[in-house]
């Protein structure tokens, strides 16, 4: 009898893990970091609900934090197997989890110098070792819907998805999982684009599927009609007209590529002045360069503007910052600049040292343009909080606030139910994961009111029979 649990991305959109069990193997498909509440957080400590040693393989559908940053901790627990996904996912983690690794050892440095632990010495969670042990398990796929075998008796195809370089639709087949020797297929979004975005495809439309994993980031909301274009815009050109900076918290893979794009449309476009445009994210930067390389994901415009020998994402005036040191300088600079940094959520990482800057400055504009999560610092200056803690020190917010919601690479309710209509048969059961409750909750009420369909919200170390 094959069966599922769910270990994360359930009740709150990160830490996503679900665990496929069938014929004696185990297979997890994401492996992600908790983020956000503290309670969440400290999950990452902890001894997982499963023995890692026992996984036989993990499915990564992208490379976002909040589903690979679990990955060297798995294996410093003693995880040995295969980590199967996109051609592009592999060289993004080539960077985002060396990356992580260093994150965590000098923030565990930084809170030892300053005296900010509880702890005698702070640790991180896993260190560079653990990070290059676990890039030689990857084993990159084609982005093409043709299957592979991950473990006896499981199958796997990967299809764009639209929400990033790389993101894939899994298709896990596990073969003579019930009568007849049939096999059930199980088809999870992971997390999900939405449609006609800049520089990425649209996501593939799914074919056939016993059961169907959907992530419901946006469940509750919609995007909104105003343009983002109009948006940046007007952000841009108010605090030139104030000569104050601009901070942008932004995943490093993904939404930082969006930001740059759109920066150089408005410069082409004569519709914002050309500013110094600082990526402060070793990350970012090198990121930025992994996207040129794999044009099947491109969209029309992408390609249209590479083949004639422009790269899309540089600015008139771009700098990156990949040291240390180099980070540092840029608090010398003046007037108008655009900071991009990570991380998105400012949950940790160099944009918390910016935003000590920024944030008690009056004039400087502080812009979101990503989903924050509950708990994280981001949300609770979205939610209007006049001070924030960072790195144990009262922050006062006194700069100006904007979120920019049409970037969002998540697709919103109605998007997922375009992309659920390509579906070409009835599934057993649909879960709607990877949101906060209500969203969750929200997105399949959807889903049965569009489809007619069994729709569950399942909770955290939940284990259901696939049938």
């Amino acid at each position: 009898m094959a069966k599922i649990s769910f270990y994360g991305g359930v009740g709150t959109v990160t830490g996503s893990k679900y665990l496929l069990e069938h014929d004696g193997k185990k297979v997890l498909i994401d492996c992600g970091l908790f983020q956000g509440l503290k309670e969440l957080r400290m999950r990452n400590w902890e001894a997982p609900p499963f023995d890692p040693r026992e996984i036989d393989a993990v499915i990564i559908t992208h490379a976002h934090i909040d589903h690979t940053g679990y990955l060297p901790r798995l294996v410093k627990l003693g995880f040995k197997g295969k980590v199967f996904t996109s051609r592009a996912t592999a060289d993004l983690l080539k960077i985002l989890l060396p990356d992580s690794g260093r994150l965590q050892e000098e923030e565990a440095d930084y809170r030892n110098r300053k005296n900010l632990t509880r702890h005698a010495p702070a640790l991180p969670l896993y260190d560079e070792a653990d990070v290059n042990r676990a890039l030689k398990l990857l084993v990159p796929i084609p982005n093409d819907g043709v299957p592979v075998e991950i473990a006896e008796n499981f199958k796997a195809s990967f299809n764009v998805a639209g929400h990033i370089l790389g993101a894939s639709l899994v298709l896990v087949e596990m073969e003579n999982a019930r009568e007849n020797d049939k096999s059930v297929k199980f088809l999870f979004s992971g997390d999900l684009g939405h449609y006609d975005q800049s520089i990425i495809r649209d996501p593939t439309a799914p074919t056939v599927a016993d059961y169907v994993m959907v992530e419901s980031t946006y469940g509750n909301r919609l995007h909104g009609d105003e343009s983002s274009e109009e948006q940046m815009a007007e952000v841009i050109n108010e605090a030139a007209k104030r000569d104050a900076p601009i901070l942008i918290p932004a995943f490093a893979i993904g939404r930082t590529q969006e930001i740059l794009y759109l920066i150089r449309e408005l410069e082409d476009a004569k519709k914002i002045p050309v500013l110094p445009v600082r990526v402060d994210s070793p990350m970012a930067a090198q990121a930025t360069q992994v996207y040129n390389r794999f044009s099947e994901e491109h969209d029309e415009e992408y390609a249209s503007i590479l083949a004639g020998k422009r790269h899309p994402l540089r600015t008139g005036s771009m700098l990156t910052a990949s040291s240390r040191d180099e980070s540092i300088r840029l608090n010398d600079e003046r007037g108008t600049r655009i900071i991009i940094s990570a991380s998105g959520m400012m949950t940790g990482g160099r944009v918390l040292h910016h935003a000590m800057r920024v944030l008690p400055d009056e004039n400087a504009t502080l812009v979101f343009v990503g989903y924050q999560a509950a708990g994280t610092t981001g949300r609770r200056i979205l939610d209007g909080e006049r001070e924030v803690k960072i790195f144990k020190e009262w922050i006062p917010v006194r700069c100006h606030v904007r979120r920019i919601e049409g970037f969002s690479a998540h697709a919103d309710w109605k998007a997922v139910l375009r992309w659920l209509e390509g579906l070409q048969n009835t599934p057993k059961l649909v879960f709607t994961t990877h949101g906060e409750p209500d969203a969750a909750e929200a997105m399949a009420g959807h889903i049965r009111e569009r489809f007619g369909w069994n729709v569950e919200v399942p909770s955290y170390e939940q284990t259901i029979e696939l049938t």
